[in-house]
């Protein structure tokens, strides 16, 4: 029996489907673990759903057809991120009309990639390919944050991570959890953002350059000086 990465938990006022761990990709590909059962175990029965989602990502296609089908389903749907929704997992959780994450969770997003073998057309195909992929991304991040689709492809390039209340600010996410307005656990000012990039550069920025064609300053009493000295000795 293929293991599935989803599960469901059914309790007196809605259903609750557990997303934990990595979408992983050959599961879509067994007969008995498909999109289809996936639809038909969403569609079983009515009433509202919640996602407790904790996912680092995965394969792309398959949390493209999970967020089409969430979007799809005539009920209530709500994301609660309790760790992570890093990569293909926060795409996921677009899908949902409310996203809660816990104070303590984070959320990644980051350009599509794949691994190309093959000769100059392949890599061009797989470039191309890849470029569309981070289009259909951003369409789900568009939709649900309102934000720029240059300002969310600039945060894809540079790979980068938010807290609970960071995603909220932009939009990722609408309410951090155990909080009220009036009660908040932690100040607003607490929302950050960093990215791979700048992390990387700051590091770099910290080792000292190499002296390149650079020689150190001449040392002893300079030519001309002696030339000058000598010359009022012949004299």
């Amino acid at each position: 029996m293929s293991r599935k990465f989803w599960n469901w938990l059914k309790n007196e006022q809605d259903r609750t489907l557990f997303l934990d761990g990595y979408i992983a990709e050959d599961s879509w590909f067994e007969d008995d673990i498909t999109p289809k059962q996936f639809k038909n175990e969403l569609y079983a029965e009515d009433g509202d759903v919640v996602v407790m989602l904790n996912s680092p990502g995965g394969d792309v296609f398959a949390a493209s057809q999970i967020y089409t089908m969430l979007k799809e389903y005539p009920g209530h749907i709500t994301v609660k991120i309790e760790g992570l929704a890093a990569s293909a997992a926060s795409v996921i959780a677009m899908a949902a009309d409310e996203v809660h994450m816990s104070p303590v969770a984070m959320m990644m997003i980051h350009n599509p990639t794949t691994v190309i073998f093959g000769e100059i057309s392949d890599l061009k195909s797989g470039i191309a390919m890849l470029s569309e992929v981070k289009e259909s991304i951003i369409n789900a991040y568009e939709q649900k944050t309102g934000l720029s689709r240059t300002k969310i492809s600039h945060m894809m390039d540079a790979e980068s991570w938010f807290n609970a209340w960071k995603a909220v600010e932009l939009g990722f996410a609408d309410k951090v959890l155990y909080t009220t307005e009036e009660h908040l656990t932690e100040p607003p000012s607490a929302a950050y953002l960093f990215d791979k990039m700048t992390v990387t550069n700051a590091l770099v920025k910290k080792f000292p350059l190499p002296q390149v064609n650079n020689p150190k300053p001449p040392t002893g009493t300079p030519l001309s000086y002696l030339e000058k000295r000598l010359s009022l000795l012949k004299h």
